[in-house]
Parts: C-alpha cells; structure tokens; sequence
C-alpha cells in the first residue's frame, strides 16, 4: 500500500511556471509507475504524464492542450515524483493528481491506477 500526496499547487498568471510534487508513503516506491491525470470543473480527468519506477521511462500526453509543456520526473531518494508546468494557461486551471500503480508497464487510464492523492489545485489568471 502506498500513501501519496500533492503539494506545489497556487494560483498563477498566464505564462508562469509551477512544480507539482507527489511525495510518497512506501518504502518499495520505485516498485511504482507513478502518472499525474488533472481533471477541470466539469470535465473527465485527463491523462498528463507518466514515469517508471526507475525514472528511466517517461511518457506524456501528446492532447495538444498538453503537449511540449508539461515535464515528469523523479527522485526515489526523496520518494517523490514532480511535475514542471511551464507557459502555463487559463485552460490549465484543474486539480492534478498523482497516482500509483504496479503494472509492469506505462498506461493511461484512471483505471489502471490503484492509489490516489488528494489532488492540488492549479489555477491560472488570464
């Protein structure tokens, strides 16, 4: 089991930059593919990014609305996977997640995902 939870979320102005954490429970984390999925008011939550267990394998969301902008990354020392928002916009505006799953493999699905944080909540002024 592991215990995760979202940190670096505010309120922001267009093109500014933010960096999510994800700081974990378990002593296995990098056992872990660990993704970040965000999900805006009224909408499904969205994949963003997601990293293996070693850092090594990273994919991220091709949606254009994502794409080129967003950077995941890891430090299993620190238990923690962060997420580099940069050329932030309005549209940006959701709360992100980070999740944890022990599948052998990078997936997409809010299903695929057996632990969840809280969420952080990203807003970004136009």
């Amino acid at each position: 089991q592991v215990q995760l939870v979202e940190s670096g979320g505010g309120l922001v102005q267009t093109g500014d930059s933010l960096r999510l954490s994800c700081t974990a429970s378990a002593s296995t984390f990098s056992n872990y593919f660990v993704a970040w999925f965000r999900q805006a008011p009224g909408k499904e939550r969205e994949f963003v990014a997601s990293v293996s267990g070693d850092g090594l394998l990273n994919v991220h969301s091709k949606s254009e609305s994502v794409e080129g902008r967003f950077t995941i990354s890891r430090d299993n020392a620190k238990n923690t996977v962060y997420l580099q928002l940069t050329s932030l916009k309005p549209e940006d505006t959701a709360v992100y997640y980070c999740a944890a799953s022990l599948h052998d493999s990078i997936t997409f699905g809010v299903g695929d995902y057996n632990y969840w944080g809280q969420g952080t909540q990203v807003t970004v002024s136009s």
